[in-house]
């Protein structure tokens, strides 16, 4: 049996040894069920796979595929399955608790009846207030499935050309044509669905003309255009694949002067001025507010010609920021902080709104750190784009990658049908873990010994559906058995995230991290399943591994 030594003076060393994990009685009394004389033979599998995990669909070609799968190992025999193969087989690729799949929603529908995955300030590859802005970050997002990309434009310092960056800061900045050029190579390499770019536009007519030329230029034919000003409905996501849209304010919104209670800009607040800002001759201050200029009057037509989806400004007070004129559809922003204001006194209005417009909220200004906040108070009242810092990393990022995850990792999700049109118990059992000592070094968590890993898991969701539950901890284990059960009841189901995260108790309270996931709760398939772990930028751990259990029952 292998060994593990941790160092832990001169003279001393601590010495442990390394196990085979047996399969837990569950899965022990599963496989005989269905193998009473203790070889798995195809067809026994196949009567595994339908009636036990719930793939009523399976075939007997599936089965066989999965007896394939093992024939390299030492341990598999032509016979049949014996129980060390039917478990590494519980643990493989093959039994994903959410396999990499399909697109499978109906993506007919026009855009507002899906979530986006929309990035903030998509350029910055850091803080929102010192860091640096690239192509890197955008290049990310966009292979990660990221279908909404937003970037900030201002002149450079010489006022003749366009740069990106986060305007009132000490970010530096990045040309814009880099930008798109970034745009159209990584557009629909995750994703062949329709890429959205949000301008947050500090420019004079001059250089609106020299964005309109840059963006036709880039994109070619890749780029849509609508051939009329005013959309009734917008178009289905399925229509535009392959396409890249473009939304903002229309030029004469910019002309108009302040009107008592619009929105301002996102980056508001701030007091120094970097490159973007520097420029002499065109330095607006806030969105909304009007600054004459000799050449104020002159609206670029090609830059109008552009926008397939209309930015609008937010007038008069909460109630009129939701008004929905049937005779054109449109976008609006709220900060996080107006969101929920608005939530509190016009939720319903705020459904009926994003059920034919789009509704973007984007962190408020306090998060210079680049930090997250509750996705579900948008996604409860139906906000299409909810706009997230993907450079960081935590609980609330996880939660995002987890919902995008759905629906074959696209970038849309259709949204549940309670949010477009005017609850049961859930048992989740932790099985086991492996694959750590292999993912990492053997003194990763603890100089002087194996890791003490527990688990916490828990649903977020609407505020009904918030739960966590922990097991116990393992000590001294890179293989740790739990065993243990947890049921979670939800109210939403179609908006709820599963979370799994591993951490290795450490005695001083501060807990190392051993990875994390987070899965669609509408998209577990039951049974039986291996769930692979992440790591704190959403990257996939090649071995570290939870075997679980889920079942779903009504009330």
């Amino acid at each position: 049996m292998p060994k593990q030594s941790f160092k832990v003076c001169l003279c001393w060393r601590r010495v442990f040894k390394t196990r085979v994990v047996e399969p837990p009685l569950d899965i022990k009394n599963a496989f005989y069920s269905f193998s009473p004389s203790g070889m798995m033979t195809v067809d026994d599998l196949l009567r595994f796979l339908i009636d036990h995990q719930g793939q009523k669909n399976a075939t007997k070609e599936d089965a066989q595929a999965i007896f394939d799968s093992l024939k390299h190992l030492n341990i598999f025999q032509r016979r049949g399955l014996h129980l060390e193969a039917f478990f590494r087989y519980l643990l493989g690729d093959l039994n994903l608790a959410h396999p990499p799949s399909k697109v499978h929603h109906d993506m007919n529908a026009p855009l507002s009846h899906y979530f986006l995955f929309t990035g903030h300030n998509s350029y910055l590859t850091g803080n929102q207030f010192s860091s640096a802005s690239s192509v890197e970050p955008i290049k990310d997002a966009l292979l990660r499935g990221v279908r909404v990309i937003e970037l900030d434009l201002w002149p450079n310092s010489s006022g003749n050309d366009v740069n990106v960056c986060h305007g009132r800061t000490l970010t530096s900045s990045v040309g814009l044509q880099k930008c798109l050029e970034a745009i159209k190579e990584n557009a629909f390499k995750a994703s062949e669905y329709p890429v959205i770019i949000t301008f947050e536009d500090h420019l004079n007519p001059n250089l609106q003309e020299k964005v309109a030329k840059m963006v036709t230029e880039t994109f070619g034919d890749m780029l849509y255009t609508s051939e009329t000003e005013n959309l009734e409905q917008f178009l289905s996501p399925e229509s535009l694949k392959k396409r890249v849209l473009i939304s903002t304010k229309p030029p004469k919104e910019y002309l108009e002067g302040n009107t008592q209670g619009e929105e301002i800009s996102e980056n508001e607040g701030g007091t120094v001025a970097n490159e973007c800002q520097s420029s002499s001759q065109w330095n607006p201050p806030e969105e909304g507010e009007h600054v004459p200029e000799e050449d104020e009057g002159k609206v670029v037509p090609e830059y109008r010609q552009l926008i397939a989806i209309n930015a609008r400004k937010l007038k008069g007070g909460l109630e009129n920021w939701l008004s929905d004129d049937p005779k054109k559809v449109s976008r609006i922003s709220l900060s996080e902080q107006k969101l929920e204001s608005v939530a509190k006194t016009y939720g319903t209005k705020t459904v009926m709104f994003t059920q034919r417009n789009l509704l973007r909220v984007y962190p408020k200004r306090t998060r210079l750190d680049s930090s997250n906040y509750n996705p579900f108070v948008g996604w409860m009242h139906g906000a299409q784009m909810v706009a997230f810092n993907m450079q960081g990393h935590g609980k609330r990022l996880w939660i995002m990658q987890g919902m995008f995850r759905a629906n074959g990792g696209c970038g849309y999700v259709k949204k549940p049908d309670f949010l477009l049109h005017r609850g049961p118990n859930d048992e989740v059992k932790v099985y086991l873990g492996e694959g750590w000592h292999q993912d990492f070094h053997h003194t990763a968590f603890d100089r002087y010994s194996p890791p003490d890993f527990y688990t916490r898991i828990g649903v977020a969701g609407v505020p009904a559906d918030k739960d966590v539950k922990q097991t116990a901890t393992v000590e001294d284990e890179w293989l740790p058995v739990w065993d243990e059960e947890f049921k979670i009841q939800l109210r939403a189901p179609e908006l709820a995230v599963l979370r799994i995260k591993i951490l290795d108790y450490n005695t001083t309270g501060r807990h190392y991290f051993g990875g994390q996931v987070c899965l669609p709760v509408s998209e577990l398939r039951t049974g039986i399943r291996a769930v692979p772990l992440h790591d704190k930028k959403g990257n996939k751990y090649k071995h570290a591994r939870l075997l679980l259990s889920v079942k779903f029952e009504a009330p």
